[in-house]
This record gives C-alpha cells, sequence and structure tokens, in this order.
C-alpha cells in the first residue's frame, strides 16, 4: 500500500470523475467503491468513497457535500515527452467544460487543477544559459497550453 495518497474531495461527482481519470491515463483502475448506508450523510447506496490508480499512483476519491471546493494552488502535474501527448491529456481533461488557464495550467469540469507539462520546458528553464532559459520563460508566459516546437524555436534564439 502507497504510504501518501492524494486525496480528493467532490460534492456529488466522485464517481463521474474517476471513471474520466480512468478512461484518460494508462495503468489506471478503481481499487474499491465504498458505499453511504441509511446512516447517510449521502443517499443510502449512493458512493461515498473511491480508491483508484492513475498511471501506478494511488489517488482516494470523496463524495463530502458542497462544503469544500478545489483551489489551483494544489494541482496534478503531468510529464510529457512528446506534443501529441501534451495535445492527448490537454483535451481530454478540458473535455466536457473545463477551463484553460495560464503556462500549462487547466481546471477540468470538476474543478481539479492539472499542470500538463512537456519534459522539454522543465530542461529548458534549467539551463545553465540564462538567457536561453529566459527567453523560453517569456515563450511560455504567452500560453495557455505548452507547444513545444515555439519553446524549441525560442530555445535556439
Amino acid at each position: 500500500m502507497q504510504k501518501i495518497s492524494p486525496f480528493l474531495w467532490f460534492d456529488n461527482q466522485a464517481e463521474e470523475a474517476v471513471n474520466h481519470y480512468i478512461s484518460i491515463f494508462k495503468d489506471s483502475r478503481i481499487v474499491n467503491t465504498s458505499r453511504y448506508g441509511e446512516a447517510g450523510p449521502g443517499p443510502a447506496g449512493s458512493v461515498m468513497a473511491m480508491t483508484f490508480i492513475l498511471e501506478g499512483q494511488q489517488f482516494q476519491a470523496l463524495n463530502g457535500g458542497p462544503h469544500f471546493k478545489f483551489t489551483p494552488a494544489i494541482s496534478l502535474f503531468v510529464n510529457c515527452e512528446t506534443q501529441d501527448e501534451v495535445d492527448y491529456y490537454w483535451n481530454k481533461l478540458l473535455e466536457g467544460g473545463g477551463r484553460e488557464d495560464q503556462c500549462a495550467w487547466l481546471q477540468d469540469r470538476f474543478g481539479l487543477s492539472w499542470q500538463i507539462v512537456p519534459n522539454a520546458l522543465s530542461r529548458y528553464l534549467s539551463d545553465n544559459d540564462r538567457t536561453k532559459a529566459n527567453r523560453v520563460m517569456q515563450a511560455m508566459l504567452q500560453m495557455k497550453k505548452i507547444d513545444i516546437a515555439a519553446l524549441d524555436r525560442a530555445y535556439a534564439g
């Protein structure tokens, strides 16, 4: 069992969100589902909590009611190798009403924030040549979804 797992609080759409996420990521599955009983506080038989795996990472989801909302202060970071991979995750996570934010960030239709980041961005930004890294930073600040070819051009000067 994984020692630390992200715990995601949903109003009442945990099952819908979990099914959406496992349809997107490889090596993903539902591990366990528990349901509310007669004692509530949710409707008897409705999903209370779910344990699920995305790309080998365990998560917990709860239908806890409207008391708490997601904030961009916590996001899920997805490392990507190629533009096709960036495009795939970006488009899939936005399906059904998500919102694009700046600099590789988006919020899915459940309000959860994600960062869809190509490895090239991290590599370029950590380059010892600060002129190149600064050009990449300036290019990235103009983007929502990251365009690797545009980063390559900025890096090359």
